[in-house]
């Protein structure tokens, strides 16, 4: 039964990662499930207070690691509010319409339109899309580290 327990633990946090392309998918909720089977499924002694306090400030920090970087990232360019909404669900929209290259160039393409409308400024809509961009890829980049992180402290404090 622990052999099941761990290969779905593996599948959780593999199955975390996805969440990186497919914004849908709950990467946090995904890794959370991986450390609650392993604490009801193997050991509910082993994680310690440490452990269960660290992850929850991971989890703030990625949660708020896509907001933070693509908001800054925005405003830096002169973005508005608009394109800042427009950017997080472009997002969404573009992992479903053109996996995995629709999750770039979805929110790119409906902030440079917005912006477009909004301010009428081609070269700074275009900036500001492209500022888009950059903030994806940075928020996803820090969503990746830090989930590697947990995962690897999840290992080392079961395994070792």
């Amino acid at each position: 039964m622990e052999a099941v327990a761990w290969v779905g633990i593996v599948v959780l946090f593999i199955a975390s990662f996805a969440g990186l392309i497919f914004p849908i998918i709950p990467s946090i909720l995904l890794l959370w499930g991986g450390f609650l089977l392993y604490h009801f499924g193997i050991n509910h002694e082993e994680l310690s207070v440490i452990f269960w306090l660290a992850m929850g400030m991971f989890t703030v920090l990625i949660i708020t690691a896509d907001i933070l970087a693509n908001s800054y990232f925005v405003k830096r360019y002169g973005g508005s509010k608009w394109g800042e909404r427009i950017a997080g669900l472009a997002v969404i929209v573009g992992s479903f319409v053109f996996p995995p290259f629709g999750i770039l160039l979805v929110p790119f393409a409906a902030v440079f339109v917005t912006e477009l409308l909004i301010q009428k400024d081609a070269k700074k809509a275009m900036m500001v899309g492209f500022a888009t961009f950059v903030g994806f890829l940075s928020g996803t980049i820090a969503k990746f580290l830090i989930q590697f992180i947990m995962i690897i402290w999840f290992f080392i404090d079961t395994i070792i």
